[in-house]
């Protein structure tokens, strides 16, 4: 009996949760590097956040993946700042696996477990506008040095969000599944960070939460402990002190951004921890990171 009381004080925490973000949006990232063997877990988080009334919103990566298949076409990996140097040849793999490969793996799991996904690309819809990604700036918000004359090739920034589709799949029941994939004005398709798309989706859609997974417990401060809460000032430190590096770095900079934007909290939390979304939604303790202002 004291074990059926325990479950249902977890549905009791959890009430005030699905009262305030009852038809809310909540943007999830989710990482190319959570694995496989997680997607089932994840799949069956955003169905159930569907069915009790908020607006789950996917946007994904899918770095290693990438990787992988580079590697196996002979073709090797370099990253800048954490973004993936594309040229035209890499800028195909990039969109087969994303596209192709990653957002349909996603759409599947979602609705073998009873949600209605929609899989689509920052093109469907005109959602994603992009432009060419500023070194200089890129340097200034890392805070770091990028050798002279250093060409990224095709990896953009989001110049511009188009919601209206994705708000049309919304009002409609669907769960929009988004590929990180963005074009010019000029018809130029662009390689673009994740994170940085998910904050910025999440931030036109004046999401109540953006919530980033990743394969890490969260944020580490330079004595390698999990630091549960951030705001712009102390992330902005960790970076500057090289506690927040490498790929982290972009994770944190588009949390700042989008919360900038009008999203009231990111999360970053560690994908591979069963009913991570969950713990992190519905409970009162949560799990990794939370950052605000």
């Amino acid at each position: 009996m004291k074990h059926l009381i325990e479950k249902a004080q977890t549905l009791v925490e959890a009430l005030p949760y699905i009262k305030d973000f009852h038809g809310k949006t909540i943007v999830i990232k989710y990482g190319g590097s959570v694995g496989d063997e997680e997607l089932h877990n994840f799949a069956r988080d955003i169905v159930l956040m569907r069915y009790v009334g908020m607006n789950p919103v996917v946007v994904h990566g899918g770095g290693p993946q990438i990787g992988n298949l580079l590697e196996r076409l002979g073709k090797e990996s370099r990253f800048v700042a954490g973004l993936r140097v594309t040229d035209s040849e890499t800028m195909e793999v990039v969109e087969m696996v994303l596209v192709g490969k990653i957002n349909q793996k996603i759409v599947a799991a979602i609705q073998t477990l009873g949600g209605n996904a929609i899989g689509i690309s920052g093109k469907e819809g005109k959602i994603i506008l992009a432009r060419k990604i500023d070194v200089s700036k890129l340097e200034l918000e890392n805070n770091i040095k990028i050798p002279k004359n250093e060409d990224l090739g095709m990896v953009g920034e989001v110049e511009k969000i188009n919601p209206n589709l994705i708000k049309v799949l919304e009002n409609a029941g669907y769960i929009p599944v988004i590929a990180p994939i963005g074009f010019d004005e000029d018809g130029g398709t662009y390689n673009i960070n994740a994170d940085h798309v998910a904050g910025k989706i999440a931030g036109a859609l004046n999401a109540v939460k953006l919530v980033i997974l990743t394969n890490v417990p969260g944020i580490l401060d330079n004595d390698n402990n999990l630091v549960s809460t951030l705001t712009e000032s102390s992330a902005r430190d960790l970076i500057r002190t090289g506690a927040i590096s490498s790929g982290m770095i972009p994770k944190v900079m588009c949390a700042i951004e989008s919360l900038h934007e009008g999203v009231d909290k990111v999360h970053i939390i560690d994908g591979r921890v069963e009913r991570a979304l969950i713990l992190e939604i519905f409970t009162d303790a949560g799990i990794g990171t939370e950052i605000r202002l």
